[in-house]
């Protein structure tokens, strides 16, 4: 993986709304050019994996490099969620009880998470209280809950994560563990991830081939509440549907900025 990462303008995107007629796949020479000149004049290591649904357009360019996952690791959390739902072995409206202790990774260790890190801070208040786990995975997409994504990986499994990323060939994402470990961090324990991966994720969900058909479209759903919409959506034209999941801009990733539609 390398050392660092700055500004990545867009990591993976799948457009539902645009339908291209060409025969070719490739992007026209002079869009290939303008992104190619906008990825030099960043000065970011940027990888990029864009394929319409049709088929009609694609452009990849580092798109199976390594990144730091930040939070667009939440998405595969999501999917193994309403696989277990599928599968009988958990319901949405399970109750799960909040709490704000983890073990490290790295050694076992106790550690807690930091609200004034974390961009809701609400479920912190609930310590000792209940949330089912469709509210959890709520608050994981739609404002990036770390403490929701913890809670939830705890609840999944790390190993039951990786087995159904890799169902769906997406192999390039790594779920290790949850969020704000720090002695994993210091360790490089990390959950990492490529763009043809997300593709890959997000691709499956839009194709209705995430679990099911209706899991895929509730999980369209989910992400089309995203709050955040300062990436991928605020460049597109009014009313084209997206579904965002940034990532970055943690205290361990200051120049790290993910950029995630469907």
């Amino acid at each position: 993986m390398r050392p660092c990462i700055v500004a990545v303008s867009a990591l993976a995107a799948v457009l539902f709304c645009i339908r291209a007629q060409a025969q070719d796949a490739k992007l026209p020479a002079a869009v290939t050019q303008q992104i190619q000149q906008r990825i030099a004049a960043s000065h970011a290591e940027v990888a990029v994996a864009f394929r319409m649904l049709d088929g009609s357009h694609e452009y990849f360019f580092n798109a199976d490099d390594s990144f730091h996952a930040a939070s667009t690791m939440k998405i595969p959390v999501m999917i193994e969620l309403f696989h277990q739902v599928r599968e009988g072995k958990l319901r949405f409206d399970d109750p799960l009880v909040i709490h704000n202790e983890f073990h490290s990774i790295a050694d076992g260790s106790v550690f807690k998470l930091d609200s004034a890190v974390d961009s809701e801070t609400n479920l912190y208040k609930a310590e000792g209280q209940t949330r089912t786990l469709r509210q959890l995975c709520d608050l994981m997409i739609t404002v990036s809950s770390n403490l929701a994504t913890n809670l939830m990986i705890e609840k999944l499994g790390v190993e039951n994560i990786r087995a159904t990323v890799h169902s769906l060939d997406a192999d390039g994402m790594h779920v290790l563990r949850g969020v704000e470990d720090q002695k994993a961090f210091d360790k490089g324990l990390n959950n990492t991830t490529t763009a043809r991966a997300l593709l890959q994720l997000l691709t499956a969900i839009a194709q209705g081939k995430a679990v099911d058909a209706e899991s895929s479209r509730q999980m369209v759903q989910i992400l089309e509440h995203q709050k955040f919409n300062e990436g991928i959506p605020s460049g597109l034209p009014p009313g084209t549907r997206g579904g965002p999941q940034d990532g970055g801009h943690h205290q361990n990733l200051p120049r790290c900025c993910h950029r995630l539609c469907r």
